[in-house]
């Protein structure tokens, strides 16, 4: 019986195609896999029968390349080889000319160049460690080099060539002479000069991958993550969903290199998303924005060459009724009047510190006993890091205790307490924060109050609330800001400071809200 002929495969869930052939058994010890799978990047099954074949065919060789074992590279087969950096380079930078910065002409014409003869006096400086100092040139010549090897091992890896250390060597300074002649021509293209501007490369050769700017190691993902994370300092919840999603994206691309995303990729990413049935409001926000953060930051950061996920992004439009609003003055007395009976310090106080603040209801949460204290005579919330980690910087602050907290009896609930939190018994959820449980504590009690339109939040409405009360009764809009914790609108917002006399005049403008008690 015949076997069946290799054929792209179409994935169930994105209807994207692909190469999929098992690893013949001779090979399977040395590829490390029963089978290789490589996608074609289309959902067109006549496009995908042609690219199917081509891939097929490079799979195919590579296996050939393989079996053949180790072999010795001839210059001219090296250069041969690196026919296709010079083309990548020159595609990789063709647009925007100017901005290639990493490879240096001057020092690149010197790399693997043979080493002079020291003289002693040079030797005797070299190893003098108490005044040597550190060669930038060398180092940086030092640095090209490395990147060429780690294309050469690229290259080699592609077609399953096996070379000793000599070969390898004979290809990364073919390497270094192509990338050095496609920057010639890029400086030149930086000047105005004319270049053709289709490029061909051999019948038959495959591209090189896109070749790491990070010259010691290709970069993955995780580290532009781990990058971004050390100099911005996001919230822990923030690190483990980013995390996830550099995860899914490395399992839908087959590998973790950083320089070999594409935009292309990235498209074919959100399709596949928008195919599973995501939300586009996810797909956005979720999903493609925290890619184009950390690849935005490996590239200012010159660990890649460009943010493959400019431009790439998804319209959301909410759905009519989606928009979410403000407790109403007969919803914040039902809830409000529930909270004067619970027993549970969470469902008694967030409640009504969120209608008289507008606080978050995180913020809320990890509030300290030593935060409520009086500042010129006049008792205050501080919100402050110290307590836990805040949305912004301006969510610093300094917010009057209303009159109706006052009589409601938050001072005496406060005064009780020992020092650290006031919620005490609200366990943190797994990132540390009291707010993640407290969110569900609050969102359960306000539901169960049979407010079920799914216009309010039971934790941001007492947000959206304090806002609109702030333009019914008049409040100083830079002082609303201020006791919500807003960004500024303008320069000008920052001069100066908010003295509490003036936060506690604009805030008691808000009225108390009269409730029977049952």
């Amino acid at each position: 019986m015949p076997l069946a002929m290799s054929r792209p495969w179409k994935h169930p869930k994105t209807g994207i195609y692909q190469l999929r052939k098992v690893v013949p058994d001779d090979l399977r010890k040395l590829i490390g896999k029963r089978e290789e799978k490589l996608s074609l990047q289309t959902r067109d099954p006549a496009e995908a029968k042609v690219r199917h074949a081509k891939a097929l065919a490079e799979l195919e060789a590579r296996w050939a390349n393989l079996r053949t074992g180790p072999k010795s590279l001839t210059e001219r087969e090296a250069h041969e080889l690196a026919i296709v950096a010079h083309d990548r380079w020159l595609e990789q930078h063709r647009d925007n000319p100017s901005q290639q910065a990493f490879w240096d002409i001057e020092l690149g014409e010197r790399a693997f160049a043979p080493s002079k003869r020291l003289t002693s006096a040079e030797l005797d400086r070299l190893f003098d460690l108490t005044t040597i100092a550190v060669d930038d040139t060398a180092t940086k010549i030092f640095q090209l080099e490395e990147w060429c090897l780690q294309a050469a091992d690229d290259c080699l890896s592609q077609r399953g060539f096996v070379v000793d250390d000599q070969s390898r060597r004979t290809l990364a300074r073919a390497v270094a002479a192509a990338v050095q002649r496609a920057s010639v021509t890029l400086s030149r293209m930086a000047k105005g000069e004319f270049i053709p501007s289709t490029l061909f490369s051999p019948a038959g050769m495959t591209p090189l991958s896109p070749v790491p700017v990070l010259p010691q190691r290709a970069v993955s993902f995780q580290d532009l993550l781990d990058g971004w994370k050390a100099e911005r300092r996001p919230v822990a919840k923030t690190v483990y969903e980013w995390s996830r999603v550099i995860r899914e994206l490395e399992k839908y691309l087959g590998h973790s290199d950083a320089h070999r995303v594409t935009g292309d990729n990235l498209v074919e990413w959100k399709r596949s998303m928008v195919a599973a049935g995501l939300r586009g409001k996810t797909i956005q926000g979720s999903k493609l924005s925290p890619v184009r953060a950390i690849l935005q930051w490996g590239v200012q950061n010159k660990l890649v060459p460009s943010n493959a996920a400019d431009g790439i992004s998804l319209e959301t439009k909410s759905k009519q009724g989606e928009k979410k609003r403000s407790f109403t003055d007969e919803e914040a007395k039902i809830i409000l009047r529930a909270a004067l009976s619970e027993r549970d310090p969470v469902k008694r106080w967030v409640p009504w510190i969120g209608a008289y603040t507008g606080a978050r209801l995180s913020e809320i949460c990890q509030l300290r006993s030593e935060d409520v204290l009086q500042i010129e005579d006049i008792w205050c919330m501080k919100f402050a890091p110290e307590a836990g980690s805040l949305k912004t910087s301006g969510s610093e602050r300094i917010v009057p205790v209303h009159p109706a907290l006052n009589e409601s009896g938050l001072l005496n609930f406060a005064a009780q307490m020992k020092s650290g939190p006031l919620f005490a018994d609200l366990s943190p959820d797994k990132f540390g924060k009291r707010g993640g449980n407290g969110t569900k504590i609050i969102g359960r009690f306000v539901r169960q109050l049979g407010l079920k339109d799914p216009r309010l939040s039971p934790s941001h409405s007492w947000r959206h609330r304090i806002r609109t009360l702030g333009r019914k009764h008049g409040l100083a809009r830079d002082i609303l800001d201020a006791i919500t914790g807003h960004g500024l609108k303008a320069v000008a917002d920052s001069y100066g400071e908010f003295p509490v006399e003036a936060l506690f005049r604009e805030l008691c403008k808000i009225p108390k809200l009269g409730l029977d008690r049952h």
